[in-house]
This record gives C-alpha cells, structure tokens and sequence, in this order.
C-alpha cells in the first residue's frame, strides 16, 4: 500500500478590484467634498480658519481619537454612560462612519495586522490602498453591518449607537446650519468641507505613513512605526508602534516628547473624576530606558 504525499494548500492569489468594483457613489461623494474644500482660498477669512481648526481638534481628537479610538474600541479607560453617549456623538460628527463600523474595522486592524485579505487598510497592500482606496471598493466584510457587527457586539448592543451607526451623516446638517449663522458661506467651506477633507487625510495617515515610516520602539511581528509628524496632525495618534506593542493603553505617547494632545484630555477627564479605571503602561516597561 502507498500513501501519496499531498503538496500544502496554497492560497489563491489575491484578486485586485476592478473599475467595476467600485462604489461610485461613495466616490461622488468624496470627490464632491475634496472639490469644495479646494475652493477654501477664495473664502479665506482668519475667523474661518480658526473655525476650521477648531473643529478639526473637537472632532479629531475628542470624538475620533478619544471616543471612537481609545474609549469604544479599546476601553483604554471608563466614562459616565452620557459622558460616553456624547463623545461618541461628536465622533460621528467628524464624518468617518458610526461608532459600530468604526470601532469594528479598527478591532479587525488590530487582529489581522497587514493580513493583504482580513485587514480593511493593510498597509501590505501599498500606501494608497491603506490610506484611502480600501473604502471606495464594494466588500462585504467591510461594509455590511450583519458582517462588521461580529466584531463590535458590545458597541452594536447599544441602541443609541446603532441609531447613530445608521444616521451619522445627517449630523452634518445640523453643524452646516449653525456654521453658516455664525459666518455664512467661509464657515461652512472652512469649518464644513475643509474640516472634513483634512481630518479625513489627518486620520488615513495613521493607516498608510505610520504602517511605512517612523522608529520602532517594539520590535512586535506588525510593520507599525512611530513617526512625529502624523503625532502632531492626530493628536498622539502619530506614536502607533507604541500603540500597536499595547493597544489597550490610553496614552500613545509614553515619554514628555511624544506629544499626545488626546492623552492630555483623558488625563484632564480622570482629575475631573470623569475619567476612572484609566489603563497606563505596564510599570516594568515603562521604566526602563526606551
């Protein structure tokens, strides 16, 4: 009797999308938004500009940041339930998806690291896909609530965010009208559209530059670096192979130089008695000489 020795399976080449792949209205959409934004220069006005950085940090750096990132994804730290209900809000008003998409794609980042097929932007796959491209492609696995759910269950519990997983976009209706009270049409360019474009870009470099260039601190088996720049533009989101070696941690950045605008608001909450069980580096690793 002879046993035929079979080769190990290989897996099938990933297949590229195609033109016909794409979601043209979510490319519609963004390309509407980045042509508004670039009309900015003939509505200049300081007033305008303070606006639209403003914004960029309330929706950035609270709601993103803070909210989506390192409270529902990570539960690097514990807020009131209508403390978290609000922060979750303005993070739906930055206009990158609902809680329950957000805090699922991140949590399948963190599991799948760079996997070309399971990470939504592995940074494998080149600097465009992972900076923007992995959105404007049709994929269920990314995009379908009955699939992204799975790995949001404790976010996808909750009624609130479910309402505003599936009604995030209209909130900027509400910030469009009260921008063009205060200051008519540069508001709404400056503190809408442009807001929007540079948080966008602002938040897709921590998917694309930080999986490519930087320092690594931790030798861990993902390709993620700590770059100083992106830092400054996210908040601290910047110091990402700390981030990646401890991601349920609060604070990205770990000495006085790694500025972490995020980190200062979650230190400011827990002094306030708002912020409770907040998570710190691990003593022995902060201690020694990185």
């Amino acid at each position: 009797m002879t046993t035929s020795i079979q080769p190990p399976l290989q897996k099938p080449p990933l297949q590229k999308p195609g033109i016909a792949d794409l979601d043209w209205t979510l490319v519609g959409f963004l390309g509407v938004v980045h042509g508004v934004a670039l009309l900015s220069p003939w509505f200049f006005s300081w007033s305008a500009l303070g606006v639209m950085v403003a914004l960029h940090w309330l929706f950035g750096s609270i709601g993103i940041c803070l909210g989506y990132h390192r409270l529902l994804t990570h539960r690097s730290f514990q807020v009131p339930r209508w403390l978290e209900y609000v922060l979750a809000t303005i993070g739906a008003m930055a206009l990158q998806g609902g809680p329950i998409f957000w805090v699922a794609g991140h949590r399948q980042h963190h599991l799948y690291t760079e996997d070309a097929e399971k990470d939504p932007y592995a940074a494998s796959r080149g600097f465009w896909w992972s900076h923007m491209l992995w959105m404007i492609y049709r994929n269920p696995k990314i995009f379908n609530g009955q699939i992204y759910r799975r790995y949001a269950p404790d976010i996808a519990r909750d009624p609130y965010y479910r309402w505003l997983d599936r009604y995030f976009l209209f909130l900027q209706v509400p910030v469009a009208i009260a921008l063009f009270a205060l200051g008519g049409w540069p508001f709404v360019i400056y503190g809408g559209f442009l807001r929007i474009a540079v948080l966008w870009h602002s938040t897709w470099l921590i998917n694309s530059a930080t999986h490519m260039w930087g320092k690594r601190r931790f030798h861990i088996e993902d390709g993620s670096r700590n770059l100083w720049w992106t830092a400054l533009l996210t908040y601290g989101e910047g110091w990402h192979n700390n981030h990646h070696a401890y991601p349920n941690v609060a604070p990205a950045g770990w000495r006085w130089w790694e500025v972490d605008v995020t980190w200062y608001a979650i230190w400011a909450l827990e002094k306030l008695g708002l912020a409770r069980r907040v998570v710190r580096p691990p003593v022995e690793v902060a201690a020694q000489r990185l």
